[in-house]
C-alpha cells in the first residue's frame, strides 16, 4: 500500500555550529535533518501551547503551590527540587 502525505517545504538558515549540531543530532537519532527539525517544531509548539494552558490555569485557579509542583514534578519523573527551585524563582519574581 502506498501512502501518499502532504509536505510544506521550508527554507531555512542557521549558524554554520547549530547546522552542524542539528545534523549530529539526526545522525544520532537516526533520523533525516527533516524529520529530526520537524520533530524539534513539534516539540517547541507542544510545550508552547502546555505553557499558555498552565498561564490559563494559574489565571483562573491561582498559582501552583510549591507541593502541587513537586507532585507534578515526581508524577513526570523530574527532579522534585527543580520544581522548588521554580517556585521560588516565581515568587522572587512576583
Amino acid at each position: 500500500m502506498i501512502v501518499c502525505m502532504a509536505v510544506e517545504r521550508f527554507s531555512m538558515t542557521m549558524e554554520p555550529e547549530l547546522g552542524e549540531a542539528v545534523r549530529a543530532a539526526a545522525a544520532r537519532a537516526g533520523v533525516s535533518v527533516s524529520r529530526w527539525l520537524a520533530d524539534a517544531a513539534e516539540a517547541r509548539l507542544r510545550n508552547d501551547l502546555l505553557g499558555i494552558a498552565l498561564d490559563a490555569w494559574e489565571r483562573e485557579s491561582g498559582a501552583f503551590t510549591p507541593d502541587e509542583l513537586t507532585a507534578a514534578a515526581i508524577a513526570l519523573g523530574l527532579d522534585p527540587s527543580a520544581a522548588s527551585r521554580r517556585s521560588a524563582s516565581d515568587e522572587a519574581v512576583a
